[in-house]
């Protein structure tokens, strides 16, 4: 018997995988270079959001709950596997290549090499749709699944065709094909306003079939992925379509149409949180891994990053920086103030122009302000460094109190040492404290001290030189400078 695509092997049905228990791949097809990006970095590796674009469709296969997913690469492949093996390590996300750019339906036949044995139904989508989501994909997948239709995908009928692949449908509404923009042959074609997103499900036996029998034949000379559908209506099994949601077709083909995701996402980051009652203003960027308790207070031009978590009722003033940054619930931030791999204690108090670099930990209650720059420093409850001071690699007990200009001199162009101030220390204004060294409890370090030797408990600690004032000296002095510069001026007449 010969099937109506001219082949002399049977039409599939998903019969033959009914038997097995369910188990999903998901292709992603990250293969192409992105010209239009100009960068040598490859399209999908290009940031959005604080990830890059493939992060997001492999997040929405894995969150749809597919077994496994398999990244077709092919330009820029080695940086692409850098990141995926760094970020997902050796689990559910492997790679496949595809040696030469020949079309969609070759990235998914180079895939499918990857794709499990014990697989059953594939699921197919690009790795440049930053804005899909498993409540994208899932459906499609489930409409696949739980039918015995060879094809199941994705259509959309927002906004712009052009472009886009259209859907013909015949005179029953059937789908029959999908016609690439380049391919469209009538006006009626040209008219179609339904678009393919281009998410598509099947059984694992229909595509290793289909896939195998492609064929080129259209105005790019490459091996179509969208030629599935007319193949299985040829085979009397009209495909089933899914509605999806517009933001689906949002591809990413240059860094303007980058730009114009970034900020849709940015939007509705923004925008779940505020219904979840956090106040967020103007355009503050918050991450999709950053977590917001109730009553926060995010002002505008705040960028929040990584696994930064904001308890509830802290506020953030405008232009805030963290990333990967803790901060306790109550604590107030004031403007400018940037801030990584640190924790923020409850009620504390930062900024403005305050600079936490890593390992930084303040406690509650405690105070650090204009110009202090605090590295691998922990602050204990209560302490205060409010104006202009370096504390690195140092150890601050609870209630002390640092004043403006104090340094933490704690490299010896060799090693790094440890300062240690224990609760209740005094540090004057403009002290140098030389590590390693231990500023006794409740000690005093009197203004402008250069301290390098351990202060015992209770004790003051100052290295001045002797002040000594001459009479009318600076009488005499200004009189000579003036003179000076009255005959630099007569020599130039």
């Amino acid at each position: 018997m010969t099937n109506a695509t001219g082949s002399n092997r049977p039409a599939l049905d998903s019969s033959s995988s009914s038997a097995r228990s369910v188990r999903t791949s998901a292709l992603v097809l990250a293969a192409g270079q992105g010209t239009r990006m100009k960068s040598a970095l490859p399209k999908v590796m290009h940031a959005l959001c604080g990830a890059p674009l493939l992060a997001y469709p492999i997040r929405a296969a894995l969150d749809a709950g597919c077994d496994e997913v398999i990244v077709v690469v092919g330009y820029g492949r080695d940086v692409v596997a850098g990141w995926v093996e760094k970020t997902f390590g050796a689990g559910r996300v492997k790679l496949a290549i595809q040696e030469e750019p020949r079309g969609t339906g070759d990235a998914a036949r180079a895939g499918l090499s990857a794709v499990d044995p014990a697989s059953t139904h594939l699921l197919v989508f690009y790795g440049d749709v930053p804005l899909i989501e498993a409540r994208d994909v899932a459906p499609v997948l489930a409409a696949a699944v739980g039918s015995s239709a060879l094809l199941a995908l994705a259509t959309c009928s927002a906004g712009n065709p052009f472009g886009y692949g259209r859907i013909v449908r015949d005179a029953d509404g059937r789908v029959t094909a999908i016609r690439e923009q380049k391919d469209l042959q009538t006006p009626e074609e040209h008219a179609l306003r339904e678009m393919n997103p281009g998410i598509f499900a099947m059984p694992v036996d229909f595509a290793r079939d289909a896939l195998a029998r492609l064929q080129p034949n259209n105005a790019q000379r490459e091996y179509y992925l969208t030629d599935l559908v007319a193949m299985a209506a040829d085979a009397g099994n009209h495909a089933v379509t899914v509605e999806a949601r517009a933001e689906v077709m949002d591809g990413v083909n240059d860094r303007r149409q980058l730009a114009e995701a970034e900020d849709r996402m940015y939007k509705a980051i923004a925008d779940r949180h505020r219904v979840a009652g956090v106040t967020v203003r103007g355009n503050a960027r918050i991450e999709p891994t950053v977590t917001i308790g109730a009553d926060a207070v995010i002002e505008s031009g705040c960028v929040l990053r990584g696994a930064t978590s904001i308890g509830a009722g802290a506020t953030l003033d405008i232009g805030c920086v963290l990333t990967d940054v803790k901060v306790a619930a109550g604590a107030n931030l004031k403007p400018y103030s940037v801030a990584t791999s640190s924790t923020i204690g409850e009620r504390a108090q930062i900024g403005p122009f305050t600079h936490l670099r890593p390992e930084s930990v303040i406690g509650e209650d405690a105070h650090v302000g204009n110009f202090v720059e605090l590295k691998k420093t922990s602050l204990g409850k209560g302490s205060k460094a409010n104006h202009l001071a370096y504390l690195g690699d140092g150890v601050v007990g609870e209630g002390v109190n640092i004043g403006a200009g104090t340094i933490f001199c704690n490299y010896d162009g060799v090693q790094k040492h440890v300062t240690t101030l224990e609760d209740g220390a005094f540090i004057g204004s403009d002290s140098q404290l030389v590590a390693p060294i231990t500023i006794g409890k409740g000690a005093y370090v009197g203004t402008g001290t250069t301290v390098t030797r351990d202060v015992p408990a209770g004790a003051l600690a100052i290295s001045r030189v002797r002040q000594e004032n001459k009479d009318g000296y600076a009488t005499k002095l200004n009189a000579k400078f003036k003179a000076a510069k009255e005959a630099a001026a007569k020599a130039k007449k």
